[in-house]
């Protein structure tokens, strides 16, 4: 007890700390009390260590374990990263990457004042609504249109305006959960209305929707299964029949379609998602979307269709909770007006993923293995699938070529070190930037689909740069 006591007065002041050569750059470069305050929370925890038994560190290393600790605490923690995974819309990876157009409209609106909410024409104040509100009307066939921060929030602020204390009727079926834990009768206790299921798990039909209906139904409510699918024995009510059985009954009808996607997924290859458009051609009273899925925009929640109900959206005081940002509006109008241009396939980094032909992720492929072989890794070009992700079209992949790397192969001239694959994957999401690949049945696998051009030389640095460090002698990347 008396030399642990001994050893804890060792340890240095803050003053002390202070007159160090590394700890003074920081606090020149930072703060005085950001760098104190977090050399006291680093000198804590140390000394909390030594209370509990474990030894001291040297000097010299507790110094460099504090500006590693005060270097942590300044280092912004949300960074870019190179996806090689081969999900195009990745919920943990941000979901769509942005096109250099709403890139360069972001930082063109960020650079000073807008006209957010001032009427140019009129010299008074005006709607943030009004940027997109032609846009989205022109796109989707709709009367009006609104956006507010994200798909849920959409929802929610259209149960709470329209059937707020009143009954919602929804298939059994489409009662979901999607990422995040956002679940439909969750949403719908918040937003004051009352679930209404009918039909089964599998199967629903318009009678079920008929026969529930009553003196305190407010609203039907169609929710597109976006991350799962029901195969086998199963049916459902299309929207048509539903939007249908609304005017019949005089009841609204909101369609969560999901996803948000302005193109048809058949042309390339895919299942057909279900598009607004469909929807407010069906005749539903409003469709709702995501902006930054298969729209290939920012984060949004996009609400379409009529006119009366959009204006009584926007009279709600829960919409200024969920409005959105100058930013986000910057984004999604550069976005739009790529599919009015009808340059949507060339220019948004999702559908470019998505149609991209077979033979031009072969021959990217390809190029890898043989570079990466030159390094030392044992790399094949095999077969494959990319998935969408993103809570989109679920099941549904496109054929893909992989680059498959291995590090248990037999020895050679130049091979790098057999490594685990947990060793290797770590070091890679420790670099600058970490890569994102994925593991299947004991490979590393790269998917060329996913890796932005931009990113592809730094994929290959930091590839390189890993195996210096595994093996400081190993050959370089040839150019």
């Amino acid at each position: 007890m008396i030399e642990r006591a001994a050893a804890l007065r060792r340890l240095p002041s803050i003053d002390r700390l202070l007159k160090e050569a590394a700890i003074a750059g920081l606090v020149a470069e930072y703060s005085h009390d950001t760098v104190v305050a977090l050399l006291r929370e680093g000198l804590e925890e140390i000394r909390g260590r030594a209370q509990a038994g474990a030894p001291l560190p040297p000097q010299a290393a507790l110094v460099a374990e504090l500006i590693s600790r005060v270097k942590g605490g300044l280092k912004p923690t949300l960074c870019p990263v190179i996806n090689a995974t081969g999900v195009i819309i990745h919920t943990n990876l941000g979901r769509a990457p942005l096109s250099q157009e709403a890139i360069a409209a972001i930082e063109t609106i960020a650079q000073g004042y807008s006209n957010l909410e001032f009427d140019l024409e009129s010299g008074e104040r005006g709607s943030r609504h009004s940027h997109l509100r032609d846009l989205l009307a022109r796109l989707a066939g709709a009367q009006e249109a609104m956006v507010v921060n994200n798909n849920a929030s959409a929802v929610l602020l259209a149960l709470s305006t329209l059937a707020k204390g009143k009954e919602v009727i929804v298939s059994r079926g489409q009662a979901v959960e999607i990422g995040g834990g956002f679940r439909i009768p969750d949403v719908m206790r918040q937003s004051g209305a009352r679930l209404v299921e009918v039909g089964t798990t599998n199967r629903t039909y318009l009678k079920d929707y008929e026969e529930a209906i009553g003196p305190r139904t407010g609203l039907l409510l169609r929710v597109h299964s976006s991350n799962f699918r029901i195969i086998g024995f199963a049916e459902s009510v299309s929207i048509e029949e539903l939007a249908r059985l609304g005017r019949e009954r005089g009841l609204p009808v909101l369609d969560d379609v999901g996803s948000g996607a302005l193109l048809d997924t058949a042309q390339f290859g895919l299942a057909h998602e279900p598009m607004p458009q469909e929807s407010l051609r069906a005749g539903v009273t409003l469709a709702c979307f995501s902006g930054d899925k298969l729209l290939g925009g920012p984060q949004a929640g996009i609400i379409v269709g009529d006119k009366d109900a959009i204006e009584r959206l926007r009279r709600n005081p829960l919409a200024r909770a969920v409005r959105v940002d100058k930013f986000t509006l910057a984004a999604l109008q550069a976005t739009l007006l790529h599919y009015l241009r009808g340059e949507a396939q060339a220019k948004i980094p999702v559908w470019q993923m998505i149609s991209r032909p077979l033979e031009a992720i072969a021959d990217q492929a390809a190029e890898w293995a043989l570079r990466l072989g030159k390094l030392g890794i044992e790399a094949q070009v095999i077969d494959g699938k990319s998935t969408v992700g993103g809570g989109s079209l679920p099941g549904e992949t496109l054929p893909t070529k992989l680059v498959s790397l291995s590090f248990a192969g037999p020895p050679h001239r130049g091979a790098l070190p057999v490594v685990s694959l947990s060793q290797f994957a770590r070091r890679l999401r420790e670099g600058t930037p970490p890569v994102i690949w994925r593991i299947e049945r004991g490979a590393f696998l790269l998917d060329p689909r996913t890796v932005l051009p931009q990113d592809e030389a730094k994929l290959m640095a930091a590839l390189e740069q890993v195996v210096h460090r595994l093996r400081p002698t190993a050959p370089g990347l040839s150019p």
